[in-house]
């Protein structure tokens, strides 16, 4: 078993712990009404996209998302959440130390032992959920559902559905299809596009991840034979009839859209395995980003 399909099988635990300590961090994490801005790269960037629009749609306080390097540092903030599994990306460290003494700041990380736990003014740590892999699964879903668990919108049913995600059988056929399109609304939007980034780095899988309603805006042109079309989350009306038009592959959403995405973590290895590669030796790739100095 590689390293990624042993962290990935763990999740329905590691959630279960979060949503546990979530009470014991709230000091550290956004109270309501407080305008946040929630920071990270690649996979934690796609989680604090899902974080944003979940905490924004509860009602708790405006909420953005952005790339930690995309950061717009003429706009204020009463808090700045960053996550970061490795606690020694580049661009995260960077911002924190420019927002330092300007703007509260909270980092999520799994390592205590890096340069983030100084950097940010508050650190909530999940060491229970740290990766060997360089492809992140258990990290980033536990950081969602500890912030998902804060914002009264974590439920046990979240965990039946990834216990039920890792016991179902894909469905057939999907492991040799040549194209992904995933699609989410709303807070599922960054989990759409994570699970876009997962099957490119795990498998060199053409992905590509849209809102649902923007699917039909060009997108669907490349639908066919061959393809699937992954929604995460409930469809808008008349699409999965629209997809099979195509000829494409429909895969509707019947879980908790974040048990969908570990179905999609299990796929993402199903096919690095049919076509020989080894999920926890992603091409170009790297656990951390560090940038080095001039």
């Amino acid at each position: 078993m590689t390293h990624v399909e042993d962290e990935l099988t763990s999740q329905p635990e590691c959630w279960t712990r979060a949503a546990t300590e979530a009470a014991q961090h709230a000091g550290a994490l956004p109270s309501p009404g407080e305008r946040v801005a929630i920071v990270g790269c690649g996979t934690s960037y796609f989680m604090a996209q899902a974080v944003a629009a979940l905490r924004e749609g509860a009602g708790l306080g405006e909420t953005d998302a952005f790339a930690a390097s995309e950061f717009p540092h003429g706009r204020p903030y009463d808090r700045v959440v960053a996550l970061t599994r490795s606690g020694t990306t580049t661009e995260v460290i960077d911002l924190l130390g420019r927002l330092k003494g300007r703007t509260r700041t909270t980092a999520l990380t799994a390592d205590p032992a890096t340069p983030v736990m100084a950097a940010a003014d508050d650190v909530v740590v999940l060491d229970f959920a740290d990766e060997q892999s360089v492809v992140q699964t258990r990290f980033a879903t536990t950081a969602l559902t500890l912030l998902r668990a804060h914002l009264g919108l974590h439920s046990d049913s979240v965990v039946t559905d990834a216990r039920t995600a890792l016991a179902t059988p894909l469905p057939e056929g999907l492991v040799g299809c040549t194209q992904f399109t995933f699609l989410g609304r709303g807070w599922t939007v960054g989990l759409a596009n994570e699970a876009g980034l997962k099957m490119r780095e795990a498998c060199l899988a053409w992905t590509e991840a849209y809102p649902a309603m923007e699917y039909r805006h060009g997108p669907i042109s490349i639908t066919t034979h061959g393809t699937a079309t992954w929604m995460l989350g409930e469809a808008p009306e008349g699409l999965a009839e629209q997809v099979r038009e195509t000829g494409g592959t429909w895969v509707p959403g019947t879980l908790d859209p974040l048990a969908e995405l570990v179905r999609v973590q299990r796929l993402a290895v199903a096919v690095a395995a049919a076509r020989g590669l080894d999920p926890d030796q992603p091409r170009h790739l790297t656990r951390s980003v560090i940038l080095a100095r001039p």
